[in-house]
C-alpha cells in the first residue's frame, strides 16, 4: 500500500528506526500492509495515497531488506 505521513507526523519505517516516511510534499512509499502500518493508520499517524494520485508524484518503493 502507498502511504505518507499525516502533517507533523514523521513515522518510522518497521525495523528501520532510522528511516522515515515524511509528509506531504514528501513523497509516497510503498509499505506491506501489515499491523505495524495499519496501526499507525488507524491512529492517524499515516495517510493511505490513491496509487494513481502517486504516479503524478512518483512514489518511491519501500527499502528492501536483505541478507546482511
Amino acid at each position: 500500500m502507498l502511504v505518507t505521513a499525516a502533517p507533523g507526523h514523521r513515522v518510522p519505517m518497521a525495523g528501520e528506526p532510522r528511516k522515515y516516511i515524511e509528509p506531504a510534499p514528501g513523497e509516497p512509499v510503498e509499505v506491506p500492509d501489515n499491523s505495524y502500518y495499519q496501526r499507525r493508520l488507524i491512529s492517524g499517524e499515516l495517510v493511505e495515497v490513491e496509487p494513481s494520485n502517486a504516479k503524478q508524484s512518483g512514489a518511491k518503493p519501500a527499502a528492501k531488506r536483505g541478507a546482511k
